[in-house]
């Protein structure tokens, strides 16, 4: 069971990844989640730089994250930071790679959170 959804996530990562595709004036913002984390990249795939990484094993988030009870809470704090962290690099517009997870739960509030943060996508 566990296999097979491996590979279900793979086959909509690489379907996602025809489509999406990251520029320096527009990058790419990544997510990845595991059972206890949540992970967002900023990535230009034209020069194939990574622009800026946090996650919630980040010693800035974990910081702010300190008291907060709930994966989904922490997944949001997370998009806040990274979309602060982008600012300072002039980064305004993003393209929002979900990696083959549902736009829903961490994933959904990783976005939102960025958004509050000041991303466009």
């Amino acid at each position: 069971m566990k296999k097979k959804n491996l590979d279900r996530r793979k086959k909509l990562k690489l379907k996602i990844r025809k489509k999406i595709f990251g520029t320096p004036e527009k990058p790419r913002l990544v997510v990845f989640r595991s059972n206890k984390h949540i992970y967002a990249q900023i990535v230009d795939d034209i020069n194939h730089k990574t622009l800026l990484q946090v996650s919630t094993l980040s010693k800035d988030v974990k910081q702010k994250i300190d008291g907060v009870s709930g994966k989904v809470a922490k997944a949001k704090i997370v998009g806040n930071v990274i979309a602060e962290n982008a600012k300072n690099l002039n980064i305004s517009k993003v393209v929002f790679d979900r990696g083959g997870y549902l736009y829903h739960g961490r994933v959904k509030a990783v976005a939102e959170g960025a958004r509050e943060g000041g991303l466009k996508f």
